[in-house]
């Protein structure tokens, strides 16, 4: 029974953390609720791209009455915003953003017109978008689901630590090793497809989910050596509780980001090792 109640206080754990990422992450789409005539119209506004093609704003408006704009501009920058028509495609309002460099960012603003009245969605507050370079599913989804299952492997090794079970000792060895594997082998590897940067972290640059992942790692590979002869769970329970303060973090916050005037990525700049590998 005790096992169960472990697994589950684990489970439930892992699982809110990742409604939690979601719902706080720079690079999921914003959601934004804009009231035409009495009637309240939920919208996503998009806030990642991947790839080389401009990236598509799509508002589900059935008000055919409804027409609307996107204001953008380079970010950061003061430039003057430029202004694009959405098209109308029967239910359906369209427009694109055209595409940036891997790590480049507008900010964009899209205000809705009906009977000349305007509705501008997020309060009239911009929206910031970045764009990265197409990541294989080969090595995103590996990347996402050992992260996870890293951390779902963290909460248990540190519930049953604090319980003081017999076996929060090889969990503890199983979460470093999935952590490394997925954070330190497919995370740079990730990086790399995203923003041509294999480690933007520590002690290149100050990439926030990369030093999250190093902080990470160095917490459980403490656990694991001060627990290899004798058994410390304090040590475990620490890292866990580190994990879980990492991911409460939004993920992406403070990422690769283009210098507009330079061109350059401000964040990490290790080419070598991955240039000679995809050569």
């Amino acid at each position: 029974m005790k096992k169960v109640l472990f697994w589950t206080l684990a489970i439930l754990i892992t699982f809110g953390a990742i409604v939690y990422q979601r719902a706080t992450g720079p690079t999921y789409d914003k959601k934004v609720t804009v009231s035409i005539d009495g009637t309240d119209h939920r919208l996503n506004l998009v806030r990642s791209h991947g790839g080389e093609s401009d990236c598509p704003v799509v508002l589900h408006m059935p008000d055919q009455e409804v027409s609307g704009e996107i204001h953008y501009r380079m970010y950061p920058t003061g430039n003057p915003w430029e202004v694009t028509e959405m098209e109308r495609l029967d239910d359906v309002l369209t427009g694109a953003l055209p595409n940036l460099p891997p790590a480049g960012k507008y900010e964009y603003k899209v205000v809705l017109k009906k009977e000349g009245r305007t509705f501008p969605l997020n309060d009239g507050q911009p929206v910031i978008i970045r764009f990265k370079g197409d990541v294989p599913a080969g090595i995103l989804i590996p990347h996402i689901v050992l992260m996870f299952f890293a951390m779902f492997l963290s909460n248990l090794a540190g519930i049953m630590a604090v319980f003081n079970h017999s076996r929060f000792r090889l969990y503890t060895r199983v979460t470093l090793l999935f952590l490394f594997v997925g954070g330190l082998v497919f995370g740079p590897w990730v990086q790399w497809y995203a923003f041509g940067e294999a480690w933007a972290g520590i002690p290149f640059a100050w990439d926030l989910t990369d030093n999250k992942t190093l902080f990470m790692f160095l917490f459980w590979l403490l656990a694991f050596f001060m627990n290899l002869k004798k058994e410390r769970p304090a040590y475990t329970i620490v890292a866990s509780v580190v994990t879980l303060l990492m991911y409460a973090i939004p993920h992406s916050m403070y990422g690769s980001q283009l210098n507009p005037e330079t061109g350059e990525i401000i964040q990490g700049w290790i080419r070598l090792f991955f240039t000679c590998l995809a050569s």
